[in-house]
């Protein structure tokens, strides 16, 4: 299929044979680990049992999301270089984050009565007698994450419609049915391992896409000339390439402020709380770093060399679906045009963006379902045994992707 059939649309049948294979081994992982699972503990904290590498990079690629690959570079498209204060903000949150928080939350998570939960760790940490702290911070994770969960699943859906000419509402199913079917059966280790390997994924497919843009531009050098001869605002780190004007401290402040939001996401924090050894926590903080770094100057970078794609190409951006959000697909398709090899990688690099949006997605529905069922249902059947929280568990996670499935129909 050329580049050109692309643009127009249709079925790509190579890269829906790629798709098709990420989704089974997701499934596979899934019931790899489903026998695994003989307590909550097992079943939302991998038994503490986690390796460094693992908590690493499931940490970082269910907090990058969808958003890495998409909203990063396509601000950057349409803003240059000033949009990445958005980043340079997210990194430092990121290393505070481990530096201050990790190696103390999976410590005292351990000495609080083996905490497994957040809202666990917060009544245990303080001696809430009454469970009132406990069961707040449950609602207010179950609620709001069912509701974040639910973007992810449309998010899924809009990118398999786009791509394969399915109804949004097929789309929307399928999506879900993969994230639950492996998280409902295999638990924390296998939302880890699928996202260890997703966050591979995404790592491999942020760098090797623009490192080939820069490369048929004629190197660094000539690709910085080149973006100059575009827009002489597009590298500026304190000028909008949109507007030509001077980015406002105000605003450079609130894109930076992004990074406050890491300290307290239940879904990265539970990372923390399973790592195999607390010592291990300084290694995992460098994978981690080293991870996000990459990634994040990775999708800053798309974001730039897509004006050079389009040029390169004697495109417009209304010709390739006007959505700078999709440029990173769109080079996908544009750099693998031909050939079934070529085609099937292709498809293979597009499922980093499913990746990114799985990893998070997954990660939501387990912190949910563990706040209903540890911090709420266990609290009101005291008797119950481990065998019946595990199959309360695996309901739980049932339930609140259904919920969130609903809600993403009136989307």
């Amino acid at each position: 299929m050329s580049f050109a059939q692309i643009v127009a649309g249709g079925i790509d049948w190579c890269v829906l044979g790629s798709f098709v294979v990420y989704l089974l081994l997701m499934l596979g992982i899934g019931f790899l680990f489903s026998k695994r699972q003989e307590n909550m503990g097992d079943y939302f904290l991998g038994g503490r049992k986690m390796n460094k590498w693992v908590v690493a990079l499931s940490a970082q690629a269910s907090d990058m999301s969808g958003w890495l690959l998409m909203g990063l570079p396509g601000a950057i498209y349409v803003a240059g270089f000033s949009e990445a204060w958005i980043g340079i903000g997210l990194g430092i949150g990121t290393y505070l984050n481990w530096k201050i928080v990790a190696k103390r939350l999976r410590v005292y998570s351990h000495e609080c009565r083996d905490s497994i939960t957040i809202p666990d760790f917060i009544s245990n940490r303080f001696r809430d007698e009454s469970g009132i702290a406990r069961s707040v911070a449950a609602v207010i994770i179950l609620c709001f994450f069912t509701f974040y969960t639910a973007s992810g699943f449309v998010a899924a859906a809009k990118l398999f419609s786009s791509m394969f000419a399915i109804s949004y509402t097929a789309a929307l199913w399928i999506g879900a049915v993969v994230v639950v079917s492996y998280t409902l059966l295999g638990g924390y280790m296998a939302v880890c391992w699928t996202d260890f390997i997703q966050g591979t994924l995404m790592f491999v497919s942020i760098v090797l896409v623009p490192a080939i843009v820069i490369f048929t531009a004629g190197g660094f050098a000539s690709t910085v000339d080149q973006l100059n001869e575009i827009n002489p605002y597009l590298q500026s780190l304190f000028t909008s390439a949109s507007t030509g004007k001077a980015a406002g401290f105000i605003g450079l402040v609130s894109c930076m402020a992004w990074g406050l939001g890491y300290f307290g996401v239940p879904h990265i924090l539970v990372r923390f709380m399973s790592i195999d050894n607390p010592a291990e926590v300084k290694g995992s903080r460098r994978i981690a770093m080293t991870w996000v770094f990459i990634s994040l100057g990775a999708a800053v970078v798309i974001g730039l060399v897509f004006h050079l794609f389009l040029k390169q190409h004697g495109l417009t951006l209304a010709q390739v679906g006007n959505d700078p959000e999709k440029c990173f697909l769109v080079m996908i398709n544009g750099i693998f045009d031909s050939g079934v090899v070529s085609r099937v990688f292709a498809g293979v690099l597009l499922s980093a963006i499913l990746a990114a949006i799985m990893s998070t997605a997954d990660s939501q529905l387990l912190v949910s379902a563990s706040s209903f069922t540890n911090d709420l249902y266990k609290r009101v059947r005291k008797g119950a045994s481990n065998k019946e929280l595990v199959l309360i568990s695996r309901l739980a996670v049932a339930i609140v992707a259904l919920v969130a499935a609903c809600l993403s129909m009136n989307t």
